[in-house]
């Protein structure tokens, strides 16, 4: 077998009865358990520290912050908290399948370091590293449609080069110049394969620039994205920039504003909206 069937061959396996064996029901049930607790359990804070997962296009303030305050940080609401948990099982599920639909799967969660930064891949399918995404409809277009490296805003691409740089001497590795994304859509449960080239020297050159920020004595300028809202004058955070957790550490005076699709981040208000205002901490402010 080699990874180009591992989608036919995955939907082939979970149209039949029986590929849930006792073994790897019992190996998925300890990974999700595994991943669970890494996000729930109580002492399991990691020290701040560079990972191979932050190495994309990130505010360099922000990156800042994270490695030396990194108690700023917004802390997720309930509702992410669960989609992310939601994001471990489907991505669990989706390396079970590889594993019942007869694919060689090693390597999982290994830690691996590229000068001097740690990450942990999700594993090795047919000899080439394997990222698992969980990601909504929209977001899988990118994937199938092969327009991910023209729009990735939360870095996968450059977390796969590290993957992949960091895996080069690992004998498991059979693929040195490919790694490739795993996409399931989590709303309809689309899956698809992305193949991307890596990038040796860019993910080098990210870890250089990175290191240099947090090594500074004073937070640099912020550079989250801001773009127009409509046509009323005012302008937003990015999209990317309204994940920022350190987004009010770069950006003390935004205004947040709770709309039914969810909140939007206003760097500059012409025309006030008409929906509810929160500060920072969620409560409501009255003007």
């Amino acid at each position: 077998m080699n990874i180009y069937s591992l989608i036919p061959d995955i939907q082939k396996i979970v149209s039949t009865k029986g590929w849930m064996s006792p073994e790897l029901s019992a190996e998925f049930s300890k990974e999700i358990a595994t991943r669970l607790q890494g996000q729930f359990g109580t002492g399991n804070t990691r020290p701040a520290s560079l990972r191979l997962s932050q190495m994309g296009p990130r505010c360099p303030r922000a990156l800042w912050f994270s490695y030396h305050e990194p108690e700023l940080a917004e802390p997720l609401p309930p509702w992410a908290e669960v989609k992310y948990a939601f994001g471990h099982v489907i991505e669990g599920l989706a390396i079970a399948l590889a594993k019942a639909s007869g694919h060689d799967v090693k390597g999982e969660q290994d830690e691996i370091r590229v000068d001097g930064i740690v990450g942990h891949r999700d594993c090795i399918i047919d000899g080439a590293v394997v990222d698992v995404k969980s990601t909504s409809t929209m977001g899988f277009k990118k994937f199938k449609e092969k327009t991910l490296a023209q729009d990735d805003p939360f870095g996968y691409l450059e977390q796969l080069d590290g993957y992949v740089v960091g895996s080069l001497e690992d004998p498991l590795v059979i693929v040195k110049d490919r790694g490739y994304l795993l996409a399931i859509d989590k709303q309809l449960g689309h899956m698809c394969l992305y193949e991307h080239r890596i990038r040796e020297e860019h993910i080098r050159e990210r870890i250089r620039l990175s290191k240099a920020i947090v090594q500074l004595d004073q937070p640099p300028a912020c550079t989250c994205e801001t773009v127009p809202d409509g046509k009323s004058g005012n302008y937003k955070l990015g999209v990317r920039a309204s994940y920022n957790p350190y987004k009010w550490s770069c950006n003390p005076y935004i205004r947040c504003f709770l709309y039914a699709d969810g909140p939007r981040y206003l760097t500059k208000v012409v025309r006030k909206p008409d929906v509810i205002e929160v500060d920072r901490f969620g409560k409501v402010v009255y003007n």
